[in-house]
């Protein structure tokens, strides 16, 4: 009998004498015609990769070093950054040609720095997101693929995905980040007793046991269904991965120190308690990353049109770029630079905290690259050229540092292709159109 389509379809087995299910995506054949409606050891330290992300830009002439190469001079705005400028790259005069499309303000500098291509609607990715691109490679091994954080308070804040629309949603809170990561499943790898979780060993191998109705509902559906389980399935395999790195015992680490507990505190955009949530997460993530809980993460400071506001004040760091005058004596905007200020300094407490663990005759940071970026260069005038970068750490040896680099105008993805070779992703072009690139950033790589 022909199985019927609907948003309920689940594929159906049995697995150690227990009926299983397992749910599908939400498919083309489940909408209407217009799509909008429902139709019914001794191992290597490993190299970690992650992003971090800043919104509303820099006041250009403040923030970018005048002479290109080593020993770059730091201005008023990048200067929180002096201690560990000899860690940190910095980027400018790449650019983000669109080809067309067009600019959405605070939306389409992010994406194109992420995916190589240039965004045509307001939410989404328009393709998969260098971090999941790295994560595949480095990150099948761990419970956590990746993790994503936004110290701002919105689940929704996220430039990481596998396009199509889709975000892989941002942990907001500093106790839930804990719970994720410490509390039911975690594992001590210094923890002498090890006993294998038997709901995890229940779990494994659920889409196994439902082979035969999974290629049955791939019969009934058209190519572009067929690619959209394709990408489920392949995101359920990496899930029972991740459940079998949980039934080993891990090997110990002597940098894993297992943090006590979060606070349960209050999360909203004020940008005094932003600072204490990304303090907070900051360590949380340093720690799943020396605990080997997961070698990707992306955290997102604040959102591309900062909600940021200070407390007792209902003007938005947004609101202040655009109407708050230039002061004609500093020539900018000092309100506005007050948040700018604020972010650099967390951008260095984030780098601080990975550089003091120790793993070897390195830190946890020499063993990570770590992309920072913003979405505009001013955001008074939304300009997506000269969107303001750096790197921190040199991903196990791989990136030299200390270095600014000018772009000379060259596109934007010149950046994403160099991240993917350093991580290991077997590429030697990426992004479209405009955007795409064979040419690296041959003055990094080491």
């Amino acid at each position: 009998m022909k199985q019927r389509l609907t948003r309920r379809t689940a594929l159906k087995g049995m697995f150690n004498g227990a009926a299983v299910a397992v749910g599908v995506p939400l498919l083309d054949a489940f909408l209407d015609n217009s799509g909008m409606a429902l139709a019914a050891t001794g191992a290597p330290v490993p190299v970690r990769f992650g992003t971090w992300f800043w919104g509303l830009g820099v006041n250009p002439t403040r923030w970018f070093p005048d002479v290109a190469g080593p020993n770059y001079d730091l201005k008023p705005e990048l200067a929180p950054i002096r201690d560990y400028a000899h860690k940190i790259n910095v980027l400018g005069n790449f650019n983000v040609p669109l080809d067309g499309a067009p600019n959405l303000p605070h939306s389409s500098g992010g994406p194109a720095i992420r995916t190589g291509r240039a965004l045509t609607a307001e939410r989404g990715l328009p393709g998969e997101s260098f971090d999941v691109t790295i994560s595949d490679l480095i990150g099948t091994r761990t419970r956590f693929r990746s993790l994503e954080m936004s110290s701002s308070g919105d689940p929704r804040n996220s430039l990481s995905g596998r396009g199509g629309g889709n975000l892989n949603p941002s942990e907001v809170s500093a106790a839930g980040l804990y719970e994720r990561i410490f509390g039911l499943g975690f594992k001590d790898p210094n923890n002498s007793v090890f006993t294998p979780d038997p709901l995890v060993m229940a779990r494994r191998s659920v889409l196994s046991s439902v082979t035969d109705q999974r290629k049955d509902l791939e019969k009934m559906v058209g190519a572009a269904d067929r690619h959209k389980l394709d990408q489920y399935y392949t995101s359920v395999r990496q899930l029972e991965n991740q459940l079998e790195v949980e039934l080993t015992r891990p090997e110990p680490l002597q940098s894993c120190a297992v943090p006590k507990g979060a606070p349960n505190r209050a999360v909203n955009a004020e940008i005094e308690n932003v600072l204490i949530n990304h303090k907070l997460m900051a360590d949380l993530v340093v720690m799943a990353l020396a605990c080997d809980q997961t070698r990707v993460f992306n955290m997102m400071f604040n959102n591309g049109a900062s909600s940021l506001t200070r407390i007792g004040s209902t003007i938005t760091h947004h609101q202040l770029t655009h109407e708050e005058p230039l002061d004609n004596t500093l020539g900018y905007q000092p309100e506005a630079t007050y948040f700018l200020t604020r972010i650099m300094e967390a951008w260095v407490y984030f780098v601080g905290a990975l550089d003091q663990v120790k793993e070897g005759d390195r830190t946890l940071l020499d063993n990570t690259l770590v992309l920072a970026h913003s979405e505009t260069e001013f955001a008074k005038f939304h300009t997506i050229d000269n969107i303001p970068m750096m790197t921190a750490g040199s991903g196990g040896g791989k990136l030299k540092t200390g270095i600014y680099v000018d772009g000379l105008g060259s596109p934007v993805s010149r950046v994403g292709l160099t991240l993917q070779q350093v991580m290991g992703v077997p590429l030697d072009r990426w992004g479209t159109k405009s955007l795409e690139t064979s040419k690296t950033i041959s003055e990094l790589v080491a």
